[in-house]
């Protein structure tokens, strides 16, 4: 089984690593916003009370988004494993997410961090705001949401590296190439933790 967490700034290209590692794995990407957009549309309990505080404008708390990623890691196709993007972001998530795998008794197999210069996301998300037209998106507001990110990120991803399982990688370069280095990472950290797979992936199968 491989459970995976995935990090990585605004306009690193984690969303798209995030499926194209899944896909490879066989196992479902989960991102926040895919779990928040299903219970919304469906109408569950968990998604109106998400959609109070969204149509308020207000971030949805802690408690409900744990709820809700609780719920998700209960479905049938995670039952090889998963993939989470954009979860945890705080350290509420951090420890929830703890309680869940020790209540099934399960362990995260890696957490991959996407790193790429302050200067190149900068460049990359002003060219996607220009293509877009979102003025909004200026160089000064993408600073702040990258030290945002870094703030918030920082000690989350410490409390991982003492558990061995973190591994940086370069997310500069061509997509097929950060692919295979993302796939040699989680063999690497396999390899280390002693949870290695039998076959090791290939980014060309």
């Amino acid at each position: 089984m491989t459970r995976l967490l995935i990090m990585g700034p605004p306009g690193s290209g984690k969303g798209t690593q995030a499926v194209r590692i899944a896909d490879k794995m066989a196992i479902p990407a989960i991102s926040t916003g895919d779990i928040f957009r299903y219970n919304v549309k469906e109408l569950t309990e968990l998604g109106k009370e998400a959609k109070g505080y969204i149509d308020a404008g207000d971030f949805v708390p802690d408690d409900v988004t744990n709820r809700m990623v609780a719920d998700r890691l209960n479905h049938k196709d995670v039952a090889n494993g998963f993939l989470l993007d954009g979860y945890p972001r705080t350290q509420g998530q951090v420890e929830a997410l703890n309680k869940i795998m020790d209540d099934k008794g399960e362990d995260l197999t890696a957490v991959l961090v996407l790193e790429v210069p302050d200067e190149e996301i900068v460049e990359r998300l002003l060219a996607r705001a220009e293509t877009e037209g979102r003025s909004d998106d200026t160089a000064e507001v993408i600073q702040h949401r990258l030290d945002l990110y870094h703030q918030e990120t920082a000690d989350l991803i410490e409390g991982y590296v003492e558990q061995g399982i973190v591994g940086r990688v370069d997310g500069t370069g061509a997509i097929d190439d950060i692919t295979e280095r993302l796939l040699q990472t989680i063999y690497n950290i396999r390899a280390r933790t002693g949870t290695l797979p039998v076959i090791k992936p290939r980014s060309g199968e």
